[in-house]
C-alpha cells in the first residue's frame, strides 16, 4: 500500500511546478508555526480560537500561550512533513492532508468569528479588511493543499481503481 503513494511532484503529466506549491507551503507552516512561540501571536489568534466550534476548547484546556504552543507544534510538523513529502512519498500525502486539514478549519473562521462581514458596506458578502480578508488567502493555500494532497495519492486512487474493474 506505500507504494501506492507518490511524491506529488513526480505524478503524471506537468506537475513539476506543485514544487512552488510546496516550498510555498514549507515557508508558510515554518513561518507560522515559529511565530504561535510569541504572545503576540497567541493574544491575535485567541480571538479566532475562542470563536471555533472546533478549536474553542483549546484555550479552556492549555491557555491562550499554551494552546498557540500546541497550534505551532502541530504547524511546524505539516511543515517538516511537506519538507520530507519532496523526498518520501507518504510524507507527501501526509503533509498535503496535515495543510488541507488546516486551512479546512481556519476557513470555518468565517462562519464563527465576529467581524468577518463589513456592516458598513452592506455586510456579508462584503468583507472586513482585518479579519475578513485576513481570512480570505487561506481559500487558495486549501486549494494549494488540495492539489498536492490529489498529486500524492494520485497512484493510490487509480491503483485502487484498477484493482476494483479487475474483479
Amino acid at each position: 500500500m506505500l507504494q501506492d503513494f507518490t511524491i506529488a511532484e513526480r505524478t503524471t503529466g506537468s506537475r513539476m511546478s506543485l514544487i512552488l506549491l510546496r516550498i510555498a507551503l514549507i515557508v508558510i507552516f515554518v513561518w507560522f508555526g515559529c511565530m504561535k512561540f510569541t504572545a503576540y501571536e497567541a493574544n491575535g489568534n485567541a480571538g479566532l480560537i475562542a470563536n471555533s466550534p472546533f478549536m474553542s476548547w483549546m484555550n479552556v484546556a492549555f491557555g491562550i500561550q499554551g494552546a498557540s504552543y500546541v497550534i505551532g507544534t502541530i504547524e511546524l510538523s505539516t511543515a517538516a512533513a511537506l519538507l520530507l513529502g519532496a523526498f518520501v512519498p507518504l510524507f507527501s500525502a501526509l503533509g498535503a492532508a496535515m495543510s488541507t486539514a488546516t486551512f479546512c478549519i481556519t476557513l470555518t473562521f468565517f462562519l464563527s468569528t465576529p467581524g468577518v462581514a463589513e456592516p458598513t458596506a452592506g455586510g456579508f458578502p462584503a468583507i472586513s479588511a482585518p479579519i475578513g480578508q485576513f481570512l480570505l488567502k487561506d481559500l487558495v493555500l486549501f486549494a494549494a493543499s488540495l492539489n498536492l494532497l490529489f498529486a500524492s495519492v494520485e497512484n493510490h486512487v487509480f491503483a485502487r481503481k484498477a484493482a476494483f474493474a479487475n474483479r
